[in-house]
Order: structure tokens, then sequence, then C-alpha cells
């Protein structure tokens, strides 16, 4: 386990709720579902679970919804 920064966070359209991530130590970023929409049916999209990278779009998937300071 490693520390992140979070960067930001959006809603996806099945209501699901992602965070992006940086880890500290590297460059790499990671995407987490924080909470799981009601009526969302991707079974993939489990609460605390990374979202696979080739899905993620940066400009698509996280707009400036949010930054952390």
């Amino acid at each position: 386990m490693s520390l992140v920064r979070l960067l930001g966070f959006a809603t996806l359209g099945c209501g699901c709720v992602v965070g992006r991530y940086r880890e500290v130590g590297t460059t790499r970023e990671v995407a987490y579902i924080e909470e799981k929409g009601k009526t969302c049916d991707a079974h993939n999209h489990r609460r605390n679970h990374t979202l696979p990278a080739e899905r993620l779009t940066p400009t698509a998937m996280f707009p400036v919804v949010a930054k952390a300071s």
C-alpha cells in the first residue's frame, strides 16, 4: 500500500463516484470507485477498487469538478 494524493473526482453516467489519485512516490495515477451508483449495472464498479487504465480518459472522465489542496 502506498500514499496517494487526491487530484479530483467525478460522477460517471452510471452514478458511480470516481476519485483520481497520484501516488506520492511516483507519477503513477490511479482511479478508484469511491461510491457505487444505485442504478449501476457494471460488475467491475466495486467500492474501493481501481478502474482499468484503458477505460480512463483524463479530460472526459475527470473535468475539473473539485481540486484537492
